[in-house]
C-alpha cells in the first residue's frame, strides 16, 4: 500500500503538469495540487484500465493507463478551477 501511494505521487508529478499541459489558457493552480490531482488522476485512470481490460500482468510502463490518467487530471483540474472560479471572480 504504501509503494502504490509512492508510486502514485511520482507518477502525479508527470501525469498533473501534462494535463495542464492539455488545457487551453492559464490554471491559477499551486504545483503541489497540480502533483495531488495527477496523483488522483494516474490512480483513477490505473483503475478504469484495470476495470475495462481486465489486464493486471504489465510488465512494463502502461501507456494507455498513463493516458486515461492524464485525462482524468485534465478533467479533476478544469472541475477545481470551475469551482474556485465561481467562489473567486477575476480581478
Amino acid at each position: 500500500m504504501l509503494w502504490t501511494i509512492v508510486f502514485a505521487v511520482v507518477a502525479g508529478a508527470v501525469v498533473g503538469p501534462l494535463a495542464r499541459l492539455a488545457l487551453p489558457g492559464r490554471q491559477s493552480i499551486s504545483l503541489p495540487l497540480t502533483i495531488a490531482f495527477g496523483a488522483a488522476g494516474s490512480l483513477v485512470g490505473t483503475l478504469i484500465y484495470y476495470s475495462i481490460s481486465g489486464d493486471r500482468d504489465t510488465v512494463a510502463v502502461d501507456w494507455t493507463s498513463g493516458l486515461i490518467g492524464v485525462a482524468v487530471a485534465a478533467v479533476l483540474i478544469l472541475g477545481y478551477g470551475r469551482v474556485r472560479g465561481a467562489s473567486h471572480p477575476t480581478r
